[in-house]
């Protein structure tokens, strides 16, 4: 099936906003086997809207149009649609309801202008957004079908994920049983994985199961895309492919499907009944942003500690001065006076020293992580290069990581491909 995305408004055209919107879609439709052929992206101008849509028409064989489905003038879709369509709009008298009891539910009344988003093509299908007034709708211009979708993106993902993939699997005639499997992994290249995973696919001869990365550096997310007859053929399908997955990535995957690495080690120490304070330097406290917001990390998370000078930290902790370079030695001594001060169970510091020079790819910087628990603390010594963002990511992650598996008993030293040997 040959599908078109198509974007609008001068918002998206001029760069004003990102199209986040589009990655999302295109990454959604290729995780069930749909494939984005074209995406364009268009003003909110009449003239130039309805070409894009003809062309469109005349290429592709399903069109998802997003934005433009707002009460305002420069909301053109619904207009655009019809003329294209050679229909009328006409008021659709059970989505004006709708969006009459949506306001009423807040105790607001409804603007006189929403009435304009219960206006669609007289050919129209309603496609439902229960969490907001813009009215989805589908229709067929020529031969192909599009469908019309919000540019707000969480009304966008839910109409996707609960209109627009299942009829668009319909549509291709085939009736089997999509299944994404996802693992995470941190300190591992993608070329790397693929190396690993050589022949995986093989272990299905009827091609039914496809392996594909989307890498967004420090983590890859390693994908299994299976098709079956139903889940229970899914099932069976996956599960030897998924234990190999587990087999040679080994200790480097660190969650799994929506699981998230700081969700890990949160239900890790939960687990425990044990709690958690950090020490970061120039990581800007993210290893505790990540970690503090969680659902349950009121009863583990006990404190942070950021400065972007470890002689801060130290003296925060009430610890001698000592040379400003960071080092296997501070990091210990702030992590194991950290537990001590906080009364916590266990202990993250981070270091950070980045090299002298120009932010360039070559930069880098030395990492020191201490993880300390009870008489024990382990500790990792690591080089990353690269600028200072690059820097700085790895060391979150690899601050998380190395207390994921202290927490799972792995070693917390193992090399990785971003640092230097």
């Amino acid at each position: 099936m040959r599908i078109e995305i198509i974007c609008t408004g001068d918002e998206v055209l001029t760069g004003k906003i990102v199209n986040s919107n589009f990655s999302y879609m295109s990454q959604k439709l290729e995780d069930v086997g749909l494939s984005v052929v074209w995406g364009t992206t268009v003003g909110d101008d009449r003239e130039r809207l309805l070409e894009a849509f003809r062309l469109a028409a005349s290429r592709a064989d399903a069109v998802i149009v997003n934005g433009g489905l707002g009460p305002t003038v420069d909301d053109l879709s619904q207009e655009i649609a019809a003329k294209a369509t050679g229909c009328e709009l006409v008021l659709n008298r059970e989505w004006f309801e709708k969006m009459e009891a949506f306001f009423t539910r807040r105790g607001r009344a409804m603007p006189p202008n929403n009435r304009k988003q219960a206006m669609l093509p007289a050919t129209a299908e309603v496609l439902d957004n229960p969490i907001g007034t813009a009215c989805g709708f589908a229709l067929d211009i020529g031969p192909a079908r599009f469908f019309f979708t919000p540019g707000v993106p969480r009304e966008l993902r839910r109409m996707l994920e609960e209109q627009i993939i299942p009829r668009l699997l319909a549509k291709t005639g085939r009736p089997v049983t999509i299944h994404l499997k996802r693992f995470h992994s941190y300190g591992l290249g993608e070329s790397h994985v693929d190396t690993l995973l050589t022949g995986l696919e093989e272990m299905a001869p009827d091609g039914s199961i496809k392996l594909g990365f989307r890498a967004h550096y420090p983590q890859l997310e390693t994908k299994l895309l299976v098709r079956g007859a139903d889940m229970d053929d899914v099932r069976r399908k996956l599960a030897p492919v998924e234990a190999e997955v587990r087999r040679r990535v080994g200790n480097f995957i660190l969650a799994e499907d929506d699981q998230t690495l700081e969700g890990v080690v949160l239900q890790a120490l939960a687990q425990r009944s044990a709690t958690l304070a950090v020490a970061e330097s120039f990581t800007g406290g993210q290893i505790a942003a990540r970690l503090s917001p969680l659902a349950g990390a009121e009863a583990v998370f006990r404190r942070g500690i950021v400065s972007r000078d470890p002689a801060q930290l130290r003296g925060s902790l009430g610890l001698a001065p000592a040379h400003a370079e960071a080092s296997t030695e501070a990091a210990s001594e702030i992590a194991e006076a950290l537990r001590e001060k906080t009364g916590a169970d266990h202990a993250l510091a981070v270091l950070v020293d980045l090299d002298d020079g120009t932010d360039r790819i070559e930069l880098g910087g030395t990492i020191c992580i201490a993880v300390s628990a009870g008489a024990r603390t382990l500790t990792r010594h690591s080089r990353l290069l690269g600028g200072r963002e690059w820097v700085r990511l790895g060391a979150i992650e690899m601050g998380l990581d190395c207390l994921r598996r202290y927490l799972q008993g792995l070693p917390i030293d193992e090399k990785i491909d971003f640092e230097k040997k």
